[in-house]
């Protein structure tokens, strides 16, 4: 099969076209003929040598995939309600810039009726991860209000739609008042660009100094400090990644005064089990939203994916609003 590997670590022309054996599908399996393949800021961390994949997974990047069901155990595949030729999308611990990729049966959700590869594998990344801080950890309710930091990111874009067709409202930050645009577009009830504005003083002017119940923070370093001070009582922090750094100071009596949740989740590493369940409430409370067309992936641009390095390029430019794709 046709991948795309890491070389060494490095800038994005480490990323070369190769030719590797097929995978084969273990128990619990299915092998994937790979249409689509998404691009996300933790490949572009594993390219760099920073976040090497978990024990047992492929050293090829991509977590994420869509297309059709290729092989595996057919009794596990009917009890799955899958077959050869159905049309799925994946979450994976890598492999997924190949041709050929194989997923845990229980990580596989049907394409959603409507939608092309393209915007298939554009899902399963963002959207675990957004549920799974969001929705289950912080447990963003109806009539809420979420902030996003990075709200024109891939997981921006779908924290945004999904916390507003849940009945929440939202109020994101991006780095041009172009993204912020976009973001409104998108339905965000706010968008602050941080480069001209301080967010914790337009975040007390939006909300009449209430603060909001739950940030959603992809920087970390010193954004910590001024979201605590954005969040209303009982509020709740969820960090998901740390591109402002790992060290954060921020005033410990405010978090007791507010009694605020500080929370941090990786998903990579996470057992089968745990990824399965995500996989379950997505089919059950999000999928319906993705097939009426009230929550949509919102790609950016499609790269072949012999264009790999281009791609990473593109990731790191920070031009991008939403996914970037590779296509086979």
């Amino acid at each position: 099969m046709n991948a795309i590997e890491i070389t060494a670590p490095g800038g994005p022309e480490v990323l070369r076209p190769v030719e590797r054996p097929a995978p084969v599908p273990g128990a619990g399996e299915v092998l994937i003929a790979v249409r689509a393949s998404g691009v996300n800021r933790p490949d572009v961390l594993q390219r760099k040598g920073a976040y090497p994949p978990p024990p047992g997974a492929s050293d090829l990047p991509g977590l994420e995939v869509a297309g059709t069901v290729a092989g595996g155990d057919p009794a596990e595949l009917a009890t799955a309600g899958l077959a050869i030729g159905d049309r799925v999308c994946a979450l994976v611990a890598g492999g997924g810039y190949a041709e050929l990729c194989t997923a845990p049966i229980g990580q596989c959700l049907p394409v959603p009726a409507g939608l092309s590869d393209v915007e298939a594998a554009a899902l399963p990344e963002t959207f675990f991860t957004v549920w799974q801080n969001v929705f289950e950890i912080a447990r963003l309710q109806p009539g809420e209000t979420l902030l996003v930091q990075g709200g024109s990111s891939g997981i921006g874009v779908t924290a945004i739609q999904l916390a507003r067709a849940l009945g929440s409202k939202v109020i994101v930050t991006a780095g041009s008042d172009d993204k912020c645009a976009a973001c409104l577009r998108l339905g965000a009830d706010h968008a602050i660009n941080y480069r001209t504005h301080d967010f914790v003083a337009e975040v007390g002017r939006l909300t009449g100094a209430h603060g909001v119940d739950v940030v959603l923070d992809m920087v970390a370093g010193d954004y910590v400090a001024r979201e605590v001070r954005c969040l209303a009582d009982d509020g709740r922090l969820a960090i998901i990644a740390v591109q402002g750094g790992t060290t954060s100071s921020f005033d410990a009596g405010l978090v007791l005064r507010k009694r605020l949740a500080i929370t941090g989740s990786t998903l990579r590493a996470r057992p089968l089990a745990y990824k399965a369940r995500l996989a379950r409430a997505l089919r059950e409370r999000v999928w319906p939203l993705l097939e009426t067309g009230r929550v949509k992936p919102v790609i950016h641009r499609v790269f072949p994916a012999a264009e790999a390095a281009a791609a990473h390029a593109l990731m790191e430019s920070g031009a991008h609003v939403g996914k970037i794709v590779l296509t086979w």
